[in-house]
């Protein structure tokens, strides 16, 4: 796993999440955050903690997700190496289930997003860059001359910078988690042993 430290289960959250009956104002920022008829996630309900904060963080979250230049797999490819990289178990395995599954990622592609270098095997010539890019950023928090040639090839600059964003966005997130130990979500998949 090319993660450099994960989530540790098995001790109790350093915030615990909130739980119902929820006060009005942080029952309405949780229902921004979810779909209707969905239990908030224990992330969400971690950050609603200090509500006001998750409010601001909801419509950057949202835009990525929702509104984002790139391909929902292409997106998802990104997450995915930069959530392993940084060990977040927690937002890997919701995004597996949310997200990858349901975009045709195999069996292999999810278990490449948390292995060491790039399986090229696993990726077409576009993906393989992605995963390059999250890694680059992990590892020197910038892109050498070498991979941005590479990338400007492939992608407009509004799509370079979006990718750029979501990887950082999901690398506070994954110290979010990590830091406040963030429980598994039951349903959620695991990094692969």
């Amino acid at each position: 796993m090319t993660a450099d430290a994960t989530t540790d289960i098995r001790t109790e959250p350093r915030i615990a999440p909130l739980e119902p009956p929820y006060a009005p104002e942080t029952e309405a920022v949780l229902k921004k955050l979810m779909p209707p008829g969905v239990d908030p996630l224990a992330l969400f309900r971690t950050l609603a903690v200090h509500t006001e904060l998750a409010s601001r963080m909801h419509p950057l979250g949202s835009g990525i997700l929702n509104h984002g230049l790139l391909e929902p797999r292409e997106r998802e490819v990104v997450i995915h190496r930069t959530c392993a990289r940084c060990g977040a178990e927690y937002e890997w395995g919701v995004h597996v289930v949310a997200f990858a599954r349901p975009l045709g990622f195999s069996d292999a592609q999810i278990a490449a997003t948390t292995q060491d270098g790039v399986d090229q095997s696993a990726w077409s010539e576009r993906e393989a860059l992605l995963v390059r890019l999250a890694d680059e950023l992990y590892a020197t928090n910038t892109l050498s001359d070498e991979l941005w040639a590479a990338l400007t090839e492939r992608w407009r600059e509004d799509q370079l910078l979006e990718m750029i964003v979501t990887a950082g966005w999901y690398r506070l997130i994954s110290y979010v988690i990590n830091a406040c130990r963030v429980q598994l979500e039951p349903w959620a998949e695991r990094f692969p042993t």
